[in-house]
């Protein structure tokens, strides 16, 4: 009797031991693939990408950090000395006084950007560029009569010698010629302002595509695109297919930076037809921003589009011609504002 119970005693225990063998044999496979699969998705890197162009700036770039918009001297006599135009993230153009042209450039990580000029005054459209970003607007001066009263609807700096982050550099030129800022020191000249740094909309500006996409135009191709501001003014992109960008000139003069001799090479180029008139003062050129047509030009074509923007604070919206969203490629872009009746693009 004894030995009966001793033998269904150890049959029991070995049925217990085998039971629990198969469990934990089982528990391990899944927690090994669950550690398998979790170790799969946090391998892949991080992407944060740049609302301004649609790429990817890298794991540890902070997606919350302010756009800073630098208005950029573009007098022919001075574009031989510009620099940093070909880091910026996106670049406007339209027209001041006199027939000539002024730049803004603006930038998402203005920490990562090297010397930047030469700095000019601000003009009123370049107010509502700026303030469609939620962008910090940084210039030397401003036009007292029309752009001075309309700074109070942006957060501004006037920079100058004795601000931080800023230097007059020779360069061959008249003083007014050499102002340069300094990215990578402006973040304090701003916190120094208790100017906000963070950003409150990182959506992308433009309905950006996967930066492995390629968006194609049909309605032209376009190796080149020339806009005349005015007899003396017409800045022209050339096509690149080797790398896929267009390539600013100066009518026929490639320019480069000032510094390192780059190319500025953008992957986008708008062109927005609108309305551009004297103020009353028969100088300073009013650029009519409510909204109109126009021409979107990527990867060797062009399309017709539809803009439009409105108040100060308002983004742009681009619409091919039934007012569908258009997609654009990822990637750098120079932004025209030209005359409708006197300015429109040709196209090579």
């Amino acid at each position: 009797m004894k030995k009966r119970l001793f033998a269904a005693i150890i049959c029991v225990a070995l049925s217990v031991s085998f039971a629990g063998c198969g469990k934990t044999k089982t528990k391990t496979k899944k927690e090994e693939k669950k550690v398998s699969s979790t170790a799969v998705v946090s391998s892949e890197p991080k992407k944060v990408i740049n609302p301004l162009t649609g790429l990817d700036m890298g794991e540890d770039a902070d997606i919350n950090t302010r756009p800073v918009a630098i208005m950029i001297n573009n007098m022919s006599l001075a574009q031989p000395v510009q620099t940093g135009v070909n880091k910026a993230d996106i670049v406007y153009e339209t027209e001041v006084e006199g027939g000539i042209t002024r730049l803004m450039a603006v930038f998402k990580n203005i920490n990562s950007v090297g010397q930047i000029g030469t700095v000019r005054s601000a003009r009123y459209p370049y107010v509502d560029l700026a303030n469609g970003h939620d962008a910090v607007y940084l210039h030397c001066g401003q036009d007292p009569k029309y752009c001075a009263p309309h700074l109070k609807d942006i957060d501004d700096i006037s920079i100058d010698t004795n601000s931080i982050g800023t230097k007059r550099i020779s360069n061959g030129l008249a003083t007014e010629h050499t102002l340069y800022a300094f990215g990578n020191q402006l973040t304090e000249c701003i916190e120094n302002k208790k100017i906000r740094t963070t950003s409150q909309n990182n959506d992308n500006w433009v309905n950006f595509a996967d930066e492995d996409e390629t968006v194609t135009l049909s309605d032209g191709v376009c190796n080149k695109v020339s806009v005349a501001f005015s007899s003396s003014y017409k800045t022209s992109f050339v096509y690149d297919s080797s790398k896929g960008k267009y390539t600013r000139y100066f009518g026929t003069t490639l320019r480069t930076d000032y510094l390192t001799k780059e190319t500025t090479d953008v992957k986008n180029v708008f062109v927005l037809l609108t309305t551009i008139s004297d103020y009353s003062d028969n100088y300073h050129r009013q650029v009519a921003l409510e909204g109109g047509e126009g021409y979107y030009i990527s990867n060797g074509n062009y399309q017709k589009i539809n803009w439009k923007k409105g108040s100060t604070k308002s983004a742009f919206s681009f619409t091919d011609l039934s007012g569908n969203e258009i997609k654009v490629n990822a990637g750098k872009s120079w932004v025209m504002i030209s005359d409708k009746t006197k300015s429109q693009p040709v196209f090579e």
